[in-house]
C-alpha cells in the first residue's frame, strides 16, 4: 500500500502532468503549419516521447515542494501553504510554454535563457505585450484556476493513517526509506533515466522524425531549465591538426585589388525582409514594389540564407562574419570578450568613419555593445533621435517607425566624414506589425499580420533612396540591403529547413557598375564582411573569419551554415549536409528555398566526406575558437 503522503504527492504531479498535456497540444495547434511534413503516427510518437522531458521538467521545477510534501501534518493552514507554493513555483513555468505557442513562430525553437539575457527588452515593451497577447492570458488564467481547483487535498483517513501509528524506531525507518526512495526517483526523473549523460534538449531531436518534431516533444520549462548550468557549446574534436582543420574549412580569402573604389558603405538590415514577401523572387507576387525594381539596378543573390533565426544574431554575423552557430546568441554571452576584429575596426584602420543606427531604445539586445565590439565608432538609438520615445514618429512599442527613421538616417549620413560605413537595423515590420496611422489601408493587407507591415517598410525603403539621392554622397556609396531572418510564413514552398532562412541580398550601387559575380551563388550574412573587405580591395591578412566568402570571389560557389533543431546545416549548390547531435551526417538535394524531409538513403560517399568535413571542420573552429579564445588561429 502506498502511504498517504506519496500518493497525494503522485496525484498532484499527475495534475502536472495532464496540464503539460495540454500545453503541448496548444503549442502544436498553435504552430501546427510547422509541422506539415510530419504524419499523424510521427506526431503521437512526438506527445509520447514528450512524457520524458515533462517528467524530467516538473520534478527539477517542484523540489522544494517536493521536500515541504513529506512532512506528516495534515492541518488546513499547512495544507493551504503547500498549494500556495505549488502553484507559485509552476504558474511561471505555465506562462513560458503558454508565451512559446506565440514566440516559437518567430525564434522557430523554444525558448532557452534568453528571457533573462534580454530582460531589459522584456521589461520595456512588458505593456505593449500584454496588451497585444492578452488572449494568452486566458489560457494561463484557465490552467492555474485548474491547478488550484483539482490540487488534491488530504482527507480526515489521511491524517488518521498517522495519528493511529506509533511512533516507533520501524515507522521512522519506514519514513526515511520512503524519502530515500523519492529521492532516488526524483534524481532519475530529472536525468531522464538511467543513461549514461542526463537527457538533453537534442535527445528530442535525435527520437522523433521529422527532426523538427523534437519541439513538440519537448516543454518550454525543460529548455529554460537546461539553458543553465552548461557550456553553451561542446568542445569537437574532428581534426588533430590545425593543417587537417584548415585543409577541411576550405578557406577563400580576397586578394586585394588595385584600382578598388574608396566607396562609403551603407548596410540596411531590414527587420523580417524574407524573401517570401517580395516579388521578385516569386513571380511578381509580393508586397515589395519598390524592392522589387530597385532589385533590376542591382546584384540581387537568389540563393541567400540568414545564419540564424533571431535579430541579434544577425548583426554578429553580418558585422563580424560570425555566424550563429550555438544555441545562446554571441552578444550576450560570456565569449563577448573574446578577440574579434568586425568591419568597424577593419574599415576604421583604413580611414573610414564608422557607425550604427537602430531606432529601438539603447540598449535593446545589446546591440550598443556589441557595435563597439565590432569596431563601430557610433551608435545611435532611441536616445539620439530628436524627440526620443516622445516623439511623435515612435510607434508605441519598439521605437521609431521606418520612414522617418530612415529619412533621418539618410540625413545624419550627410554629417558623416566619408568614407564611411554605416548600418541601419529598421524594426517595424517585427511584432505586433504596426503601419502607422495615416497609411491605414494604403498596403495590401494580405493573409498574415506582417504583409502590411512589410509594405509600409518597402515605401520607407524607397522614401529612404529618395532621400539618400540628393546627398552628394549617393553615387560613390555601395548599398547592401539584407534581412536579420525570416518571419510569418504561408507560402508552402518556403515552409522547410531552408525556407524558414531564404532571404534576399541586394547590392546596388547607383554610381557605375559593380564587379561581376554569380547571382545564383549560395550565399548567406556572413559574407557581407569579407564582401566589403573584398570590394574595397582593403588587405585583411587574418583578421577574417573563414565561416563566410566574398560574394565576387569567381573561385568558389559560396556556403551558407546555420543551425536548426539541434542540427547544423552546410548549403551548397548542390547538396545541403546536416551533422545531427549525435554526430551523424545526411545529405539532402538542394533547390533554392526547397529542401524534402527525408535525406537521400544512399548519398555519394565522396560528397558526403567532403562536406561532412567541411561542417566539421566549421563547427571545431565556432566551438573551440570561442572556448579558447582563438577564432582567428586556424
Amino acid at each position: 500500500m502506498i502511504p498517504p503522503l506519496l500518493r497525494l504527492l503522485l496525484r498532484r504531479l499527475l495534475l502536472l502532468m495532464g496540464a503539460y498535456v495540454f500545453l503541448r497540444l496548444g503549442f502544436y495547434l498553435a504552430n501546427r503549419v510547422a509541422f506539415l511534413e510530419a504524419g499523424t503516427d510521427q506526431v503521437l510518437w512526438a506527445f509520447w516521447h514528450g512524457f520524458r522531458f515533462d517528467i524530467s521538467a516538473i520534478l527539477l521545477q517542484n523540489i522544494p515542494f517536493l521536500l515541504l510534501s513529506l512532512v506528516p501534518a495534515f492541518g488546513l493552514g499547512w495544507q493551504r501553504f503547500l498549494r500556495g507554493l505549488y502553484l507559485v513555483l509552476n504558474a511561471p513555468a505555465l506562462a513560458v510554454n503558454i508565451i512559446d505557442s506565440v514566440y516559437f513562430k518567430f525564434i522557430g525553437r523554444r525558448t532557452s535563457d534568453e528571457l533573462f539575457t534580454i530582460t531589459g527588452d522584456i521589461q520595456r515593451q512588458a505593456g505593449q505585450l500584454v496588451g497585444h497577447y492578452w488572449f494568452l492570458l486566458l489560457p494561463f488564467g484557465l490552467l492555474v484556476a485548474l491547478l488550484w481547483y483539482f490540487y488534491p487535498l488530504p482527507t480526515a483517513r489521511d491524517a488518521e493513517y498517522y495519528a493511529r501509528e506509533p511512533r516507533t524506531i520501524r515507522r521512522f525507518a519506514r519514513q526515511a526509506l520512503e524519502v530515500v526512495l523519492l529521492a532516488a526517483l526524483t534524481v532519475l526523473g530529472i536525468r531522464g533515466g538511467l543513461q549514461l549523460k542526463p537527457l538533453r534538449t537534442g535527445h528530442a531531436f535525435m527520437q522523433t522524425s521529422p527532426p523538427i518534431l523534437g519541439h513538440v516533444a519537448l516543454n518550454s520549462t525543460f529548455t529554460f531549465q537546461k539553458s543553465f548550468g552548461y557550456e553553451p557549446v561542446e568542445r569537437r574534436h574532428y581534426f588533430a591538426s590545425p593543417a587537417a582543420l584548415r585543409a577541411a574549412l576550405a578557406v577563400h580569402k580576397p586578394r586585394p585589388r588595385p584600382g578598388a573604389p574608396r566607396d562609403n558603405v551603407v548596410i540596411l538590415l531590414v527587420e523580417s525582409f524574407a524573401s517570401e514577401y517580395n516579388g521578385v523572387e516569386n513571380g511578381g507576387k509580393g508586397y515589395t514594389p519598390f524592392f522589387d525594381s530597385l532589385a533590376t539596378q542591382g546584384l540581387l543573390f537568389r540563393d541567400h540564407y540568414a545564419n540564424g533565426r533571431r535579430s541579434i544574431e544577425a548583426l554578429p554575423a553580418v558585422l563580424a562574419g560570425l555566424p550563429g552557430l550555438m544555441e545562446s546568441p554571441f552578444i550576450t554571452s560570456n565569449f563577448q570578450t573574446d578577440e574579434l576584429h568586425g568591419l568597424g575596426e577593419l574599415l576604421g584602420r583604413h580611414g573610414y568613419s564608422t557607425s550604427v543606427f537602430h531606432g529601438a531604445e539603447n540598449g535593446t539586445m545589446g546591440f550598443n555593445t556589441f557595435s563597439g565590439i565590432a569596431g563601430m565608432q557610433r551608435y545611435y538609438g532611441l536616445n539620439e533621435y530628436p524627440g526620443g520615445a516622445k516623439s511623435p514618429d515612435y510607434d508605441g512599442h519598439w521605437g521609431i517607425f521606418d520612414e522617418p527613421y530612415l529619412r533621418y538616417f539618410a540625413r545624419e549620413l550627410s554629417q558623416q566624414r566619408e568614407p564611411f560605413l554605416s548600418t541601419v537595423f529598421t524594426l517595424t515590420s517585427h511584432e505586433p506589425f504596426p503601419v502607422p496611422a495615416q497609411y491605414k489601408g494604403r498596403f495590401a493587407a494580405g493573409e498574415l499580420p506582417i504583409h502590411a507591415s512589410i509594405g509600409y517598410t518597402d515605401f520607407a525603403l524607397r522614401q529612404f533612396f529618395k532621400e539618400a539621392a540628393r546627398q552628394p554622397w549617393f553615387s560613390r556609396t555601395l548599398f547592401i540591403l539584407l534581412a536579420d531572418h525570416t518571419s510569418q510564413t504561408l507560402r508552402p514552398e518556403y515552409q522547410n529547413v531552408l525556407g524558414s532562412f531564404k532571404t534576399p541580398l541586394l547590392l546596388y550601387r547607383p554610381g557605375g557598375p559593380l564587379p561581376a559575380a554569380d547571382v545564383h551563388r549560395i550565399t548567406q550574412q556572413a559574407d557581407v564582411t569579407p564582401t566589403v573587405i573584398d570590394y574595397l580591395g582593403i588587405a585583411a591578412d587574418r583578421q577574417l573569419l573563414p565561416f563566410g566568402y566574398s560574394v565576387f570571389d569567381s573561385t568558389t560557389t559560396g556556403r551558407a551554415i546555420f543551425l536548426r533543431d539541434n542540427s547544423h546545416f552546410l548549403v551548397h549548390q548542390d547538396y545541403v549536409t546536416e551533422l545531427t547531435a549525435t554526430n551523424e551526417l545526411r545529405l539532402y538535394p538542394y533547390q533554392t528555398h526547397s529542401m524534402p524531409a527525408e535525406p537521400i538513403k544512399n548519398p555519394d560517399p565522396q560528397k558526403l566526406k567532403q562536406y561532412g568535413d567541411e561542417l566539421k571542420a566549421c563547427l571545431q573552429l565556432f566551438t573551440n575558437g570561442l572556448l579558447d579564445n582563438s577564432l582567428y588561429k586556424y
